[in-house]
Order: C-alpha cells, then structure tokens, then sequence
C-alpha cells in the first residue's frame, strides 16, 4: 500500500518560515541561500507541482495534498489518511488451527510445571 503526502505549504508561510529561520541561530542551519533565489520561480513550481500529482495518483497509490501552515493540522491529516489505509487493509490475527492449539496447551503446562 502506498500513500504520498504533499504537504502544501503557502508563499506566506514559507517566507515567515524561512525569516525565522534566517533570524533564529538554532535554525540557521535548516537555511539554504538558494531557498530564496527559488521563490522567484514560485508560480512555476506550482504548476510544476499541480501536473507531477496529476499524472503520478494513481487508485493504489493516490497523493494527499495536505494544507501545510499549521504542523498540527497537517499532522493529524497525515496521521488519519495513515489510520484510514491501515483500516482498510483489513487486517486480522492469524487463526489458530487445532494442532497449534495443542502445542499452546503443552507450553502452558510446561510453564506451569516450573518450579521458579
């Protein structure tokens, strides 16, 4: 099962994140001069973007575009389409047939023999 998650950040947001970053010195290093050369090409990108998701979803391996801005938010988006593909898959304990019901029945017993 594959899910991919674009997580969408604004132009606002990106450039409040990169000044923080740019004035915080513990995330200085999260900060590449490039990072704002790039924003000059931001309506590209997006087009860039909108088409890679597009032509890459597919019924099995579907994008989820998450709103980006607040990390809580975006966090339970992903925690729930992660639960609800979980869910989907259905999954069960393996059934135990009656000779590996035998073998529990003798390890139990055995365990119970012990003397500590």
């Amino acid at each position: 099962m594959i899910r991919k998650f674009f997580l969408n950040v604004s132009h606002k947001e990106q450039k409040r994140r990169f000044l923080e970053r740019l004035d915080n010195p513990d995330k200085n290093w999260k900060f590449s001069i490039s990072d704002a050369s790039e924003r000059e090409h931001w309506d590209e990108y997006m087009i860039a973007y909108d088409e890679m998701i597009r032509y890459t979803a597919t019924p099995n391996a579907p994008w989820f575009v998450v709103p980006a801005d607040k990390k809580w938010f975006t966090r339970i988006e992903v925690a729930a389409a992660v639960v609800d593909a979980m869910q989907d898959l259905d999954l069960h304990h393996p059934e135990v047939g009656k000779e590996k019901r035998k073998e529990l029945i003798t390890a139990r017993h055995q365990l119970l023999r012990e003397k500590r």
